[in-house]
């Protein structure tokens, strides 16, 4: 969640590590900071709550030379958001670090510490760190040394930067559950917990391993050692997406450049994939189309949306591959005792592959003898990408907006890739994957279809402006649609939703309709479509107000209190996909009447690296 920038170059850093903290404003945040070593020798500190801006007005009145330094945004797992426990964190006046992540023994080092005698400053389980590393290096005399050291002590997770005022142009960096690159310049290096921090500088990158611990020094030399303290080489890899990625371009927000981006990404999760008439098996790695045929169960474990995501594979994997599917919400899945039958697939989703959640089910699952594991994942140097047996990227490209769009519609995509992989080795019908394959083709077309219907949807939002509650309905594969289109509306415009199968509604929901109730649905033309009319019928008898997205061919009129908006036909299995975007663009349009920060709503974070 929060973020963090080193640097040492010949230039100044100062401008470097701010704009790398502009760049992971997305992750969401509460507290800025930045420690810079003068060129004397000392270390210089500041620190705001707020916003970045907050920070940059005290540089621009006190700024902070030098070639070496380390940055942050900081979210509140412990100690409430203030400047003092801001990032960094110091010991004494000639050591600081910053950190991602949580110490999950930080109270006993702490008690041990004070009994030290050295003194606290904030309420934070960083500044643990801090006081250990001074404690460690006055001790072995080297910053590295100390580092390796000190994460012996530490339970739980952490990304670190640590600087010390008597190593000259020096930059530490360590990371253990969660992501760390280092950004390899000219005569210069970088440190960030995401490449997107860094663009501005440079496109080649090292992603640090489990355990991994570097040192940055002056010239761009970069040294790595592993968890056993041996010096190692990592691969440096050019990211693939442009600086204009991080960039609004001539949207209002990154969310509306995101949602209208989804047919460029579609078809790019689509690119390679595609045969004449099926799917690429071996997208999937070279070892796919074996492993494919042993599998006979598969669990899905994933968070937020894409949890949603692994609830609407569940409709199309039992339906075309005959294989039963459980889906499960990662940060409960590890803590029950988990029935793994012969031959399971374990799948997991995340848009940036270091979901903390998601990760520890996957490590979880390692010891309950699983077939494989399967990773759908954006970021192909994450955690969960290196970890996972198999891998499917959705090259959506950096999301930057807090609300998930176009990694979603990816995942879906990727999803259905998986399906008709499986299908494939299965023995599904070669006509139905020929007619899926080609509707696949057609899927981008229909999607930039639909997103010129954004001046209607944007009319619609009007009617949401004053209302405080809302209810989505779907009924089969279009229930986790609703769940997700809840989501979106309550995520960036703080309205209370709910989602529910339509058939629920008189089974409890149906209290909540009265004409202050705006009611949501999406009407596919499937077989469920007539089941859906009659429970549509049960909320106009409350009085209820509907707005409903509904395939041109299903004949639904507009009538009052019935607002209908027609989407183009699509193949009925791929219909989630494309009834999402409209809901996407009701909660964007929603959340600008209502004056929200859309791009970062409050109280959450892009990356959940946390537990």
């Amino acid at each position: 969640m929060c973020g963090i920038v080193g640097a040492v170059a010949e230039r100044n850093v100062q401008g470097i590590l701010l704009e790398g903290l502009k760049r992971l404003e997305y992750r969401g945040y509460d507290s800025a900071g930045m420690t810079v070593r003068s060129p004397q020798g000392q270390l210089q500190r500041q620190r705001a709550l707020g916003k970045v801006a907050a920070l940059e007005e005290r540089l621009a009145a006190e700024p902070l030379p030098g070639h070496s330094g380390i940055a942050h945004t900081r979210w509140a797992t412990h100690g409430r958001p203030s400047e003092q426990n801001a990032h960094p964190h110091q010991s004494g006046e000639r050591l600081a670090v910053v950190h991602n992540g949580i110490i999950e023994n930080h109270e006993a080092l702490r008690r041990e510490l004070e009994g030290e005698g050295y003194v606290f400053t904030s309420e934070t389980d960083t500044e643990v760190i801090a006081h250990l590393l001074e404690r460690e290096s006055r001790r072995v005399g080297d910053l590295l040394t100390a580092v390796q050291g000190v994460l012996a002590h530490l339970d739980g997770a952490y990304a670190l930067g640590v600087i010390h005022a008597d190593e000259p142009d020096v930059v530490i960096g360590a990371r253990k559950g969660s992501p760390l690159v280092v950004g390899v310049g000219i005569d210069e290096a970088f440190l960030a917990s995401d490449p997107l921090a860094l663009l501005q500088v440079t496109d080649r990158f090292v992603y640090l391993q489990e355990g991994d611990a570097v040192r940055l020094s002056r010239g761009g030399v970069i040294k790595v050692v592993d968890a056993d303290g041996y010096a190692v080489e990592r691969e440096v890899q050019t990211f693939e997406h442009g600086d204009g990625a991080a960039s609004k371009g001539d949207y209002r927000h990154f969310m509306l450049k995101e949602i209208h981006e989804q047919p460029a990404v579609i078809a790019a999760a689509l690119e390679g994939r595609l045969g004449e008439r099926s799917v690429l098996v071996e997208s999937f790695g070279p070892d796919a189309e074996a492993l494919f045929g042993q599998v006979k169960q598969i669990h899905i474990v994933a968070c937020g949306t894409s949890y949603h995501a692994g609830m609407v594979a569940r409709y199309w994997l039992e339906r075309y591959t005959g294989v039963p599917v459980q889906v499960e919400v990662a940060s409960e899945y590890r803590y029950r005792q988990v029935v793994v039958p012969e031959g399971t697939l374990f799948v997991t989703l995340s848009q940036s592959g270091e979901t903390a959640d998601t990760l520890a089910a996957l490590r979880f699952a390692r010891a309950r003898g699983y077939l494989a594991s399967l990773a759908i994942c954006n970021v192909p140097g994450s955690s969960l990408v290196r970890e996972s047996d198999l891998t499917l990227m959705t090259q959506a490209g950096p999301e930057i907006g807090v609300a998930s769009t176009k990694a979603f519609t990816t995942q879906l995509t990727a999803l259905m890739l998986l399906t008709l992989a499986l299908g494939r080795v299965r023995g599904l019908d070669a006509g139905e994957q020929a007619t899926l394959v080609e509707a696949l083709r057609g899927l981008p077309g229909l999607v930039a279809r639909v997103l010129e219907l954004d001046p209607a949807i944007e009319a619609l939002g009007t009617a949401f402006a004053e209302k405080h509650h809302a209810l989505f309905l779907g009924r089969g594969a279009h229930f986790p649609i609703a769940l997700e289109g809840a989501l979106k509306l309550k995520e960036i415009s703080y309205i209370h939703a709910e989602a529910y199968p339509a058939g629920e509604l008189k089974h409890g929901p149906l209290a909540l309709v009265d004409s202050e109730m705006p009611v949501i649905s999406v009407a596919p033309n499937d077989e469920l479509l007539d089941k859906l009319k009659s429970n549509l019928q049960e909320v106009r008898a409350r009085g209820g107000e509907l707005f409903v997205f509904a395939d041109e061919q299903v004949g639904l009129a507009e009538e009052e209190g019935v607002h209908v908006l027609h989407l183009p036909h699509v193949h009925e299995a791929l219909a989630p996909i494309l009834y999402t975007v409209p809901l996407q663009l009701l909660s964007y349009h929603v959340a600008v009447l209502k004056g929200t920060d859309v791009d970062q709503p409050r109280n959450l974070a892009k990356s959940v690296t946390v537990e």
